[in-house]
């Protein structure tokens, strides 16, 4: 942890508690760490829980924290709650929820990764707000604070002033938009790279990845070598017969094993697939719609908007104006 001065010039404090899941707060520590000396960023950072000390997490590995009072005043420009199994118990802790209003009231921005909504919600600062956890607790968290506009498919939402994310490494999303908010987005590019990131993900990005629903689904990995080469290769002609030689099979069986073995058809699998990368495209590149269509295999724009329509319920163009590069849109 980074030691405490009186006035950090962009002090980022991550709130923590017994069961604290370790990644959590770590991805998001990474990131405003190593942007001190990868883009022109002046981060400090803290590590506060109720009692000083080591604090257990959900691994084998403890973590260091000051005391919530041992933080010396002054403004924060990034008050954060980390997520974990703890995180129910601590949204019930009177005396933390407590904290956690005071200090958010110092902050000019107040973020929470995965269930670390549950504190913030507690503390009534996701009152009447749009924001996003884990997608297991979705529901749960949508329950138990019924004023809360929980959305339960973005990896991150920023409303207004609160940032909220979804699982494990959504955090590092979230905490590198702060960057590139603070910086600009070419700073948290450089940023990404330095971290070996695949991608800067936008808020407005699904918890829910086709590639990973797919390999999910062929749980014994049969079409694993498939999916790959399915990705490297969506500008191809992908039908049936052409999918079943690469895998080898007769066009029949193949068509009938692997929607037995995944749930899905082969021409849903790719038109998921081929979703996927014109979202990244719209997303990340000024390339035109035609292009884009053409680069993952949809040949004409009207393909590629009645795919779009039925995976997002958006047009290419709406999609790019909502989640695209320059938009302000954050989920």
């Amino acid at each position: 942890m980074t030691s405490l001065s009186a006035k950090p010039v962009h002090a980022v404090v991550f709130i923590v508690f017994p069961d604290v899941k370790l990644l959590d707060l770590s991805g998001a520590l990474q990131v405003f760490e190593d942007a001190n000396s990868v883009c022109p960023a002046n981060y400090e950072t803290a590590i506060l829980a109720l009692e000083p000390g080591p604090i257990k997490t959900d691994t084998a590995v403890s973590i260091s924290a000051d005391a919530i009072a041992q933080w010396p005043g002054g403004a924060i420009d990034t008050l954060i709650v980390a997520g974990g199994i703890g995180t129910r118990a601590a949204s019930l802790d009177k005396t933390l929820i407590a904290e956690v209003q005071r200090l958010a009231g110092a902050s000019t921005r107040v973020a929470s990764i995965c269930t670390g909504a549950y504190v913030l919600a507690a503390a009534g600062l996701l009152d009447h707000r749009r924001c996003v956890t884990h997608w297991e607790s979705c529901a749960h968290l949508q329950k138990r604070f019924p004023q809360v506009n929980v959305d339960p498919d973005p990896i991150y939402v920023r409303d207004d002033n609160v940032w909220t994310s979804a699982g494990v490494t959504a955090g590092i999303d979230m905490a590198l938009a702060m960057v590139a908010d603070d910086h600009g987005r070419t700073s948290a590019l450089a940023l990404a790279r330095s971290l070996v990131a695949y991608m800067m993900r936008p808020g407005g990005q699904s918890q829910f990845s086709p590639v990973l629903d797919q390999q999910a689904s062929d749980a014994g990995g049969r079409f694993e070598a498939l999916h790959t080469w399915i990705i490297n290769n969506l500008d191809s002609d992908l039908r049936v017969e052409r999918l079943a030689e690469q895998a080898n099979m007769s066009a029949r069986n193949f068509a009938r094993v692997y929607a037995s073995e995944t749930g899905s058809s082969p021409a849903r699998a790719v038109e998921r697939f081929r979703v996927e990368a014109a979202r990244r495209l719209l997303e990340d590149t000024s390339l035109p719609v035609t292009t884009i269509a053409d680069r993952c295999g949809f040949n004409d724009d009207e393909r590629l908007r009645r795919a779009m329509t039925r995976a997002v319920a958006l047009s290419p163009n709406d999609y790019r104006k909502h989640f695209g590069a320059g938009s302000k849109a954050t989920g």
